[in-house]
C-alpha cells in the first residue's frame, strides 16, 4: 500500500476575503485563468474539455497542459499565497496576483489539480465552501491520472459540481479566441483546443517594420485586432533572440477606442535587457537607454500613422452608415450635379471631423448626429464657411499636431471636391462635344451601334436630370419592349420622305436605329413605389424626323397599353423618340409640342395618366446641356470655400470657365 505525503495547507487570507475578489467575473473566466496558468507554466498545448449532462448543464470541466507542472515543494508559494505570486516581475507571465486559480468557486464547488513536474508529483484539492484550505498530497506514479502518465510534465485540473451554466461551444470558442488570440499570434507553435477543436487567432491586420541604426536592428510586428482582447490591454512587448518576453509596457495608443493592438519587438539588443541597472549587470539595456527612447519615439510615429489610417477607414464606413440612416440631407431640390457635389462635400467634411475626434459623433445620439451633420453642411456652403475650423478648434480638445492635421484635411477636402466637380463637368462637356461633331460632320458615316450605343448608355444625363442614372439593362423588360416595337407597321422602312436630301437615303438604309429600355423602381411624390419604364428610340443619324415617325411612336404607345404585362397600375412609361433633326417639311411634331408647351417639359408631345411621349433632336439636347453646364461652371462652385491658406478664387474659376467656352467654340468650328 502506497503512503501519501500530506502537503496540505491554508491560504493566507480568509474565505470571504478570497471570494470578494471574484464577485464580478463571468462564468467562463475561471476556465480562462486555468488555461493561462498552463501557458504561464511554459506549456505549448492546453486543452479544455467540457462534458454536459442530458440537460446541457456542465457535468465536468478538465483543463490539461503540457507545461512544467507544479513543484510539490513550493505549494506554499502557489496555493498558500493570495494577491502575491512567485510569477510577479516576470513580463512573460499572465498571472501575477496568485489568485486566479481560486476563481473556480464562481461556477462549481470542487477543483482538483493533478500535477507532474521534474521535482515530483502531487494532487491538490480545494472545496469552495472552505476555499482558504487546500488538501495536497505527494503521490507516486501509479496514483497519477491517466492523461499525465503519458506526459513527462504537466497539470490537469478537474472541476465538479457546477452551480452555473457555461456558454455553448461556439460562443465559448469565440471568447477563448478573443482572450488568447494575441498569445497564439505571438507563439504560433502554441495550441489551445476546446473539446478537441483548435482555437483560432481572431481577425486581425498585421503591419511589419524594421528600425535600424548604430548596428542595432529592431524587427517590429504590429497586430491590430478587429475586436478588443477580453483581458489584455494594448501592450508593447520586447522579445530577446530566443523569443522570450523580457519587457512589456502599455502602448501609447492603449486608450484609443476601437483601436486594439499588440506590438512585438524582436532584437538581440534585448538579450541584455533589465528593468533597472544593478551592480551585477551595470551595462544592461534599460527603458532609460537612448536606443529604447529613440525606438519608442519612432514606433509612436508609426503607430500614430496606422491609427489615423484606421480612423479614416472607420470614418468612411461610419459616414456611409449615416447616409443610409438618413442623417445627411437629400438635396432633392438641387440638380443632380449640385446634389452629387453637396453630398460628397458633406461626407468628406464629416469624415475629417471624425478622424480628428471620433467622440463628436460616437458620443452623440442619432438625432444629435443628424443636427450636427446638417448644420455643418449648411455652414460649409455659406459665406461663413471659415467659421467651421474656428468652431472646431475651440470645442475639440486637440493638440497642436491634431489642429494642424484637421486644418489640412478641411482645406484638402474642400479643394478636392471643387476639383472633382469640375472634372465631372469637363468629362460631360467632352462627351457632348464629340456627339455634336458626330452629328455635324460624320452623321452619314455612322453605321452601327458601336458608334453611338456606348456613348448614349454612358451619358444618359444628356436627356436631362431625371435620366442621370438609368441603371443596368434588364433582359426580360428590354426583350418584351423590343418585341412590341418591332410590331409597329413599317418601323424599319426608309423612303425619300425620311431624309432631307435624296443622296442621303443610301447611307440611311445602311444605318440602324438604337433602342434603350430600362425599368427603374422609383418613389412618387407621396412616397409610394412604382416602376418608371423609360424606352428610348434613337433614329439613325441620316433620318430627319417627320409625322410618319410621330405616328409610329403613337402606334407603339397603343401596343404597349394593350400588352397584359405592361398594364399594371404600378408601371409608368416615358417613350422618347430622338433623331438628329426634325424635318423642315414637318408641321405636326412642332404643333404637338406647342400644345403642351405649358407643361415645361422639353419635347413633350403627348401625356396620358400612365404614359408620356417625347420627340427630341440632338441639337436641342446638346444646347440645353451646354447652357446648364456652363452655368454650373460659372456660378455653382461656392465663392468663399477656403480654409487656412487654401483658396480657389472666383477669378480662377472665371478664367477656367472662359477657357472652356473658347474650347467649345473651337470644336464647333
Amino acid at each position: 500500500m502506497t503512503t501519501k505525503t500530506d502537503l496540505s495547507g491554508t491560504t493566507k487570507i480568509g474565505n470571504e476575503g478570497i471570494k470578494k475578489h471574484f464577485r464580478s467575473i463571468e462564468p467562463w473566466q475561471p476556465i480562462f485563468e486555468l488555461a493561462w496558468n498552463g501557458f504561464d507554466a511554459k506549456a505549448t498545448a492546453v486543452s479544455v474539455d467540457i462534458v454536459l449532462n442530458e440537460l446541457a448543464a456542465p457535468l465536468s470541466v478538465t483543463v490539461l497542459d503540457n507545461g512544467e507542472g507544479i513543484d510539490p515543494r513550493s505549494l506554499e508559494l502557489t496555493f498558500g499565497s493570495f494577491n502575491d505570486s512567485h510569477k510577479r516581475g516576470d513580463a512573460a507571465q499572465h498571472g501575477a496576483h496568485g489568485r486566479g486559480r481560486l476563481s473556480f468557486h464562481r461556477i462549481c464547488r470542487y477543483a482538483t489539480w493533478h500535477t507532474r513536474s521534474s521535482s515530483g508529483q502531487a494532487r491538490i484539492a480545494v472545496d469552495a465552501l472552505t476555499i482558504k484550505d487546500y488538501g495536497a498530497w505527494a503521490i507516486a506514479d501509479d496514483e497519477q491520472c491517466a492523461a499525465l502518465k503519458r506526459q513527462d510534465t504537466g497539470t490537469l485540473v478537474q472541476l465538479a459540481e457546477f452551480s452555473s451554466h457555461l456558454p455553448g461551444h461556439a460562443e465559448l470558442k469565440a471568447k477563448l479566441s478573443t482572450e488568447f488570440g494575441w498569445h497564439l499570434a505571438l507563439h504560433p507553435d502554441h495550441v489551445l483546443t476546446l473539446n478537441g477543436d483548435p482555437i483560432p487567432v481572431p481577425g486581425h491586420e498585421i503591419t511589419e517594420h524594421c528600425f535600424e541604426w548604430d548596428d542595432h536592428r529592431f524587427d517590429v510586428q504590429i497586430i491590430r485586432w478587429d475586436e478588443r482582447p477580453s483581458s489584455e490591454k494594448s501592450y508593447t512587448y520586447l522579445l530577446d533572440s530566443t523569443g522570450r518576453i523580457v519587457h512589456k509596457q502599455l502602448s501609447t495608443l492603449n486608450n484609443k477606442s476601437g483601436f486594439y493592438t499588440s506590438i512585438y519587438i524582436s532584437s538581440p539588443w534585448a538579450d541584455s535587457f533589465a528593468v533597472e541597472q544593478n551592480l551585477l549587470d551595470p551595462y544592461a539595456h534599460t527603458p532609460r537607454a537612448s536606443e529604447w527612447k529613440r525606438l519608442m519615439r519612432e514606433l509612436g510615429e508609426l503607430t500614430q500613422e496606422l491609427y489615423e489610417r484606421f480612423l479614416r477607414r472607420q470614418a468612411r464606413g461610419e459616414v456611409e452608415k449615416y447616409v443610409e440612416d438618413g442623417l445627411f440631407p437629400t438635396y432633392a431640390e438641387l440638380v443632380p450635379e449640385e446634389r452629387e457635389w453637396r453630398l460628397s462635400n458633406a461626407k468628406e467634411l464629416v469624415t475629417a471631423i471624425y478622424v480628428a475626434d471620433p467622440t463628436v459623433f460616437n458620443a452623440a445620439s442619432k438625432k444629435q448626429r443628424k443636427i450636427i451633420i446638417r448644420l455643418l453642411d449648411r455652414l460649409a456652403v455659406s459665406n461663413e464657411n471659415d467659421a467651421i475650423f474656428d468652431v472646431l478648434n475651440s470645442v475639440l480638445e486637440l493638440d497642436e499636431q491634431a489642429v494642424k492635421t484637421l486644418a489640412d484635411q478641411l482645406q484638402q477636402t474642400s479643394l478636392e471636391n471643387i476639383v472633382a466637380t469640375i472634372e465631372i463637368l469637363q468629362r460631360r462637356h467632352s462627351a457632348a462635344a464629340k456627339l455634336r461633331a458626330l452629328m455635324n460632320v460624320h452623321y452619314r458615316e455612322v453605321l452601327e451601334t458601336p458608334d453611338l450605343q456606348q456613348i448614349i448608355e454612358a451619358n444618359t444625363w444628356l436627356f436631362g436630370p431625371a435620366y442621370e442614372t438609368l441603371g443596368a439593362e434588364e433582359d426580360s423588360f428590354t426583350k418584351i419592349a423590343r418585341t412590341l416595337r418591332d410590331r409597329v407597321p413599317q418601323i424599319g422602312v426608309i423612303d425619300e420622305e425620311d431624309v432631307e436630301a435624296s443622296e442621303d437615303i443610301a447611307g440611311a438604309q445602311r444605318q440602324t436605329d438604337l433602342f434603350l429600355a430600362r425599368r427603374i423602381p422609383t418613389l412618387d411624390s407621396a412616397g409610394r413605389m412604382f416602376y418608371r419604364c423609360v424606352i428610348i428610340e434613337i433614329k439613325r443619324p441620316g433620318i430627319a424626323l417627320n409625322v410618319k415617325h410621330l405616328r409610329q411612336l403613337d402606334d407603339y404607345a397603343n401596343i404597349i397599353k394593350k400588352h397584359p404585362e405592361f398594364s399594371s397600375e404600378k408601371m409608368r412609361f416615358e417613350l422618347i423618340l430622338l433623331g438628329r433633326k426634325i424635318s423642315s417639311h414637318d408641321m405636326e411634331i412642332e404643333s404637338r409640342m406647342r400644345q403642351l408647351l405649358g407643361r415645361g417639359e422639353l419635347g413633350l408631345v403627348s401625356e396620358d395618366p400612365r404614359m408620356k411621349r417625347y420627340v427630341l433632336n440632338w441639337y436641342t439636347l446638346l444646347d440645353a446641356f451646354e447652357l446648364s453646364n456652363s452655368f454650373l461652371l460659372e456660378c455653382y462652385v461656392p465663392r468663399n470655400l477656403r480654409f487656412g491658406e487654401g483658396r480657389l478664387s472666383r477669378e480662377r474659376l472665371g478664367r477656367f470657365s472662359e477657357h472652356l467656352r473658347n474650347q467649345r467654340e473651337t470644336q464647333r468650328t
